[in-house]
């Protein structure tokens, strides 16, 4: 399911092998420790997650601030992608970990019905009511009960580009879907693409789709479809879908044309604008760009690569798409007491204040002060993710059952690719749309 996340991942392939790994057997190798005793001294917290490479080293300074804290060792296992599959393998074995950091609502709500977790505690859910927009523990709350604390955000609504590239067709930041359009035909005339499109990896095109529908139908129906309370074959799925096409279907916007996007995954995309044999002037994914620009390509942020805000389309109000990763504290911990101490930690502006000074994070906090982060690009955007408050809404693919907005090959994404392969009949992918995730949804 996970990226370089959708929080941040649809992630690289962890290995195998990390899915095998007991919990008991990784104990040793990832434990950290405090240096002095405290109110869980003796006590072990195993913490399951998704992350990998710098995400998993910068979430284990948030547990080693934990552990000077608290007196508790802590353990971090790596979940691979298929976070349910791990979990519910973990608990019939007998080894449930403690806390898990879960990247999808729908995983999320699959976790909660399947009774495998225990609420917040009073004080998380009382510091989560200040530090959190109420959006966020709307969407950590099954049936209402709240389960989920959000840790850690993504912003999808940040289209990012080469500045150089810019200059040298003489465009500047539109404002406006259309005017993003007008921008990179003139790219194209200057000699470089429009966009680099991930077309390898379904989930980027169920972003782009989010951001034009959330934009142009607005947020209720928004929120009808990610429910499956409004149809696929709304007429407001078939505008977003023409208006998609328009992009798809010109190769003066997508760099290769289709047939090569849908064989540039993700990181390649990135590449394609920041790397070193430049092929397109953007790339539109979350703020994740930045860090893969930055890491791995030595770009400045602010000066190599920037970005502006997904534009508003047809008069829309401009989205604001976010993803999320949320600890759950587990039924069958054997831990539970000082699992739930974690997410009491994970609730306030400290835990967050650590991740944010060493990079590659956003927070929902909206107590974190803004001068943690390291730059001026990533304080922006987050300032733009705490301004949206209430508006923000959750990555709809990552709402869905697993079957229609999460599976490699399947549902939404690869209904998606083969609409960007062949963006002619909108109606039609509207249909083929309905019929996939009436069988998701059930109903």
């Amino acid at each position: 399911m996970r990226r370089p996340s959708k929080t941040t991942r649809r992630t690289a392939a962890t290995a195998s092998a990390a899915l095998a790994l007991a919990l008991g057997a990784t104990a040793c190798g990832n434990a950290t420790g405090p240096a002095s005793g405290g109110e869980l001294s003796g006590q072990t917290v195993t913490v399951a997650g998704v992350w990998t490479g710098s995400e998993q080293q910068n979430f284990k300074k948030v547990l080693d601030a934990f552990s000077e804290k608290t007196g508790a060792k802590t353990v971090f296992v790596p979940s691979g992608d298929n976070v349910s599959t791990f979990v519910g393998s973990k608990i019939e074995g007998g080894n449930a970990p403690d806390v898990v950091l879960v990247p999808q609502v729908g995983v999320l709500q699959q976790f909660a019905k399947e009774g495998w977790l225990q609420p917040l505690s009073e004080e998380a859910t009382r510091k989560a009511g200040s530090t959190l927009a109420p959006v966020w523990k709307n969407y950590g709350t099954v049936d209402g009960t709240y389960y989920g604390l959000y840790f850690k955000a993504a912003h999808k609504s940040t289209v990012w580009y080469t500045p150089e590239a810019f200059a040298q067709a003489g465009v500047n930041e539109p404002t406006s879907y259309a005017d993003m359009l007008k921008a990179g035909r003139t790219l194209a005339d200057s000699g470089r693409p429009a966009f680099a499109i991930a077309g390898e990896d379904g989930w980027t095109l169920t972003d782009w789709f989010e951001n034009v529908y959330l934009s142009q139908a607005g947020p209720e129906k928004y929120d009808q479809l990610a429910q499956h309370k409004l149809k696929w074959t709304d007429d407001s799925v078939v505008r977003a879908l023409t208006t998609l096409g328009e992009l798809f279907k010109d190769k003066q916007l997508v760099a290769g044309g289709a047939q090569t996007a849908l064989g540039t995954d993700f990181p390649s995309s990135v590449a394609q604008v920041f790397g070193p044999d430049p092929k397109a002037g953007m790339v539109y994914e979350g703020d994740f760009v930045g860090g893969i620009a930055k890491d791995q390509f030595g770009k400045k942020l602010g000066k190599d690569a920037k970005f502006f805000p997904f534009p508003a389309v047809d008069g829309g109000k401009a989205p604001v798409v976010s993803g999320g990763d949320a600890a759950v504290v587990l039924k069958d911990a054997k831990n539970g007491k000082a699992g739930m101490k974690l997410l009491e930690f994970l609730s306030g502006p400290e835990a967050a204040e650590v991740w944010a000074r060493a990079g590659g994070f956003l927070s929902p906090n909206k107590e974190l002060d803004i001068a943690s982060y390291g730059d001026e690009i990533t304080r922006s955007t987050a300032n733009s993710l705490i301004a949206a408050g209430d508006s923000i809404r959750f990555d709809m693919s990552d709402q869905a059952p697993a079957a229609f907005g999460g599976t490699k090959g399947a549902g939404e994404w690869k209904l998606l690719q083969d609409f960007l392969r062949d963006p002619s009949d909108p109606r039609g992918t509207a249909a083929k749309l309905e019929a996939e995730a009436a069988k998701a949804y059930g109903n």
